[in-house]
């Protein structure tokens, strides 16, 4: 599996991916429970590098002191939001706001899709941000929010 990486928004992010065949139902399924799964863990946190407290240790975890005050002092990094999956031919992708999540998530869903592309869905290509010209993206789905000024000139996001 190829990886690219194109434009990077993390709040208005496609991931793209192009797989060998048009993908069958049950391909498809394995997709998008992945990224299901992958988005509730950001929902959730779970990919804040400034509490990687396992990782730091090292190999010998045993009897670890897990701090968990570090945990409550870190900035949090959740996820936002995510669109449903789309297809079309041997292509699929998907909308991401990832929120303050961290560049880990990245490397989590990198390494989880070239699992699944061995030994499930052969992937030839996931692409990370960016348009595909053939495919164009509708901009009322680019964003579930949208700008709008006050009197006084202050930006506002809304809803």
């Amino acid at each position: 599996m190829q990886v690219e990486f194109r434009e990077y928004n993390p709040f208005d992010l496609w991931i793209w991916l192009e797989f060998a065949t048009v993908p069958s139902p049950m391909e498809k399924d394995y997709i998008e429970e992945l990224f299901n799964s992958w988005f509730y863990l950001g929902k959730l946190g779970g990919f804040d590098a400034e509490n990687l407290q396992v990782q730091e240790t090292g190999v010998d975890i045993s009897y670890m002191d897990y701090d968990d005050r570090e945990t409550d002092s870190t900035l949090m990094a959740l996820m936002h939001n995510q669109g449903d999956f789309d297809y079309q031919g041997t292509w699929g992708r998907c909308w991401f706001d990832l929120g303050t999540s961290d560049a880990i998530a990245l490397d989590v869903l990198i390494n989880a899709l070239k699992q699944l592309s061995k030994e499930y869905v052969h992937i030839e290509r996931l692409i990370i941000g960016g348009e595909n010209e053939d495919w164009p993206i509708k901009s009322s789905q680019e964003s579930l929010f949208y700008e709008s000024q006050d009197n006084n000139g202050r930006v506002n996001y809304l809803r």
